[in-house]
C-alpha cells in the first residue's frame, strides 16, 4: 500500500491544488508542498524497513505491490522498490518540494492548474521508478510528458510554444517505439512459453534471435536516448530547458533525465543482454560525443539557462558512458552520478531562474560585477560551479571519477577522451562565475541578494552535495543491487 501511496499522493495532491486554486490562489503551493513532504515521509518509512546496506547490496525488493489490471492480457499494476528505485523516489520527493519552494513567490496564471501539472509530472516520474510491469512503466513514462508539455507551453518564456511542441514530439515518438518493443518482447515470450505477460522479471531471459534482440533493444534505446538525452537526439533539450518555468526546469533536468538512465539499467540492458554488448561501442562513442559537445556548447552560451542545459548534456554523457562500460566501478559511478547530478543541476537552474527574476534577463553579456550587490548568490554560484566542474569533495566528482576509472579498466581510450570533458567543464564553469559575478557591473544593472528562503534552499542543496562528496558509501551501498544485477544479466564480471 505504501508504494501505491507514493504514486497516488502527488496525483491527488495536484488534483486538490487544482480544485482549491479557485478558492484562494495561495492554497495550491501549500497543498503541493505538503504532498511532497508526505512522499518524503512515505519514503522514510520504506527506508526504515530496508535493512542494512549489505541487505540492499544483495538486491531484492524492499517492498512490492501487485493488483490485477487487465487480467486477460497479463497486465498488472505491479510496483516494486529496491535501494536503487527508492533512492530515486526520495530524490523525486525532495526535488519536488524544492521546486515548489523555489517558486514560492511566483504568481502563475491559473495557479491551481500549474501545481496540478507539476505534481502530475512528479507522479509520473515516481511511477517510472516503481513500475515492474512494462505496460505500467510505459503508462507512467507517457504520463510525465503531457503535464510537462503544459508547464512549458502555458508558463514558459517567449518561445515556449515551439519549445513545448518539440519536447512533446521527440519524447512521444520515442515512447511509442518503446511500446512497440514491449509488445514484441511480450509476444516473443508468449510464443516460447504459452503465457502472455508484461512482468519484466518474467520476460528476462526470453529467447530471441540476434536480429530480433537488437531491434527490440533499439526501440527501448530510442525512448531513453531522447529523454536522457543522447547526442544527436538532444535537439529538444536546450529550447525546453530555456523556456520552461523554474519548477519545470527542476523536474525536467533533475528528475526526468534520470528516468532514462534508470530504464537502461533496470529494463533495457538486462532484457537484451546480447544486443546490449553489441551496441556498447556505439553507445560509448555517442556518450563521448555528448560529453565533449555539451561542454563546448556550454562554454559558448550567453544565456544562463542554455549554459546549464548544455552542461547537463555533458554530465549525462558520463552516465551513459558508465552504464555501457559494463564494469562494476563505472556502473556504481553512473548510478551515483544520477543522484548527485539531480541535486546539482536543480541548484544551477534555481540560480539561473532567480537571476532572471531579479534582473529581467538571462544574458551574461548584460551582467557583471554582481558579487558586490549579491555576495550570497555569488558564493553559492561558486559552490555549484565547482560541482559542475567536478571538484573533489562534492558529489558530482565521486560519480564522474568512478565512471572514468571504471571505463579505463574497460576502454582506456574512451576514459582519456571523457577526461577532456572535465577540462572543458572547468573552463565553462569558471567563465560563468567570471562573466556574471566579477568584473565591472553592467550599466544600470543592479541585483538584490538572495532572500532568507532562497539562501536556506541553496544551503541545503550545497550541504547535500558536500555530504555526497565526503560520505558516498551509504548511497553507493543502497544503489549496489541494481548495477550488480545488470552485470549479472549481461554476463560481465566487473
Amino acid at each position: 500500500m505504501t508504494l501505491a501511496l507514493l504514486v497516488v499522493v502527488p496525483a491527488a495532491g495536484g488534483l486538490a491544488a487544482w480544485v482549491l486554486g479557485g478558492v484562494r490562489p495561495s492554497i495550491p503551493r501549500w497543498v503541493s508542498l505538503l504532498a511532497n513532504l508526505a512522499m518524503l515521509a512515505l519514503a522514510a518509512l520504506l527506508w526504515a524497513r530496508a535493512g542494512s546496506l549489505a541487505d540492499l547490496a544483495a538486491g531484492g525488493w524492499i517492498a512490492e505491490a501487485r493488483w490485477a489490471w487487465i487480467r486477460t492480457l497479463g497486465i498488472s499494476f505491479a510496483l516494486g522498490a529496491d535501494g536503487f528505485s527508492l533512492s530515486l523516489v526520495t530524490l523525486s520527493a525532495f526535488l519536488g518540494a524544492m521546486a515548489v519552494l523555489s517558486s514560492w513567490n511566483a504568481r502563475p496564471v491559473r495557479p491551481g492548474f500549474f501545481h496540478f501539472a507539476l505534481m502530475l509530472a512528479i507522479a509520473g516520474v515516481i511511477g517510472v521508478f516503481l513500475a515492474v510491469d512494462l505496460v505500467l512503466f510505459v503508462f507512467f513514462w507517457e504520463l510525465m510528458i503531457v503535464p510537462m508539455f503544459f508547464l512549458i507551453d502555458l508558463w514558459g518564456g517567449e518561445r515556449r510554444h515551439p519549445a513545448a511542441v518539440k519536447f512533446f514530439l521527440f519524447t512521444q515518438a520515442g515512447g511509442l517505439m518503446m511500446l512497440l518493443s514491449v509488445l514484441g518482447l511480450a509476444f516473443a515470450h508468449a510464443r516460447s512459453t504459452g503465457t502472455l505477460t508484461f512482468d519484466s522479471r518474467a520476460l528476462a531471459g526470453t529467447p530471441l534471435g540476434p536480429a530480433a534482440g537488437m531491434l527490440l533493444l533499439l526501440g527501448f534505446l530510442a525512448a531513453f536516448a531522447v529523454k536522457l538525452p543522447v547526442f544527436p537526439l538532444h535537439a529538444w533539450l536546450p529550447d525546453a530547458y530555456a523556456e520552461a518555468p523554474l519548477a519545470g526546469n527542476i523536474v525536467l533536468a533533475g528528475l526526468m533525465s534520470k528516468t532514462a538512465a534508470y530504464g537502461l539499467i533496470r529494463f533495457a540492458l538486462p532484457l537484451f543482454p546480447d544486443a546490449a554488448r553489441i551496441a556498447a561501442p556505439a553507445a560509448t562513442a555517442l556518450a563521448l560525443a555528448g560529453i565533449l559537445y555539451g561542454g563546448l556548447m556550454a562554454f559558448g552560451q550567453t544565456d544562463v539557462k542554455r549554459l546549464a542545459a548544455y552542461s547537463s548534456i555533458s554530465h549525462l554523457g558520463f552516465i551513459l558512458l558508465g552504464i555501457f562500460a559494463f564494469n562494476a566501478t563505472a556502473l556504481a559511478g553512473a548510478s551515483f552520478l544520477m543522484i548527485a547530478h539531480g541535486v546539482s543541476t536543480a541548484a544551477v537552474f534555481m540560480l539561473a531562474g532567480w537571476l532572471e527574476e531579479k534582473l529581467g534577463t538571462r544574458e551574461t553579456t548584460a551582467m557583471g560585477g554582481l558579487w558586490r550587490s549579491a555576495p550570497r548568490m555569488g558564493t553559492f554560484a561558486v559552490v555549484f560551479a565547482m560541482a559542475m566542474l567536478g571538484l573533489p569533495g562534492l558529489g558530482v566528482f565521486v560519480g564522474e571519477f568512478m565512471v572514468v576509472l571504471g571505463t579505463w579498466q574497460a576502454r582506456a581510450a574512451a576514459a582519456v577522451l571523457a577526461s577532456l570533458g572535465a577540462v572543458v567543464a572547468t573552463v565553462y564553469a569558471l567563465a560563468f562565475v567570471q562573466r556574471v559575478f566579477h568584473g565591472s557591473p553592467a550599466a544600470g544593472m543592479t541585483c538584490t541578494d538572495l532572500s532568507a528562503r532562497q539562501t536556506a534552499i541553496l544551503a541545503l542543496m550545497a550541504a547535500i552535495l558536500v555530504s555526497l562528496g565526503l560520505f558516498p558509501q551509504p548511497v553507493l551501498g543502497a544503489l549496489a543491487g541494481a548495477w550488480q544485477g545488470l552485470l549479472a544479466a549481461v554476463g560481465a564480471l566487473g
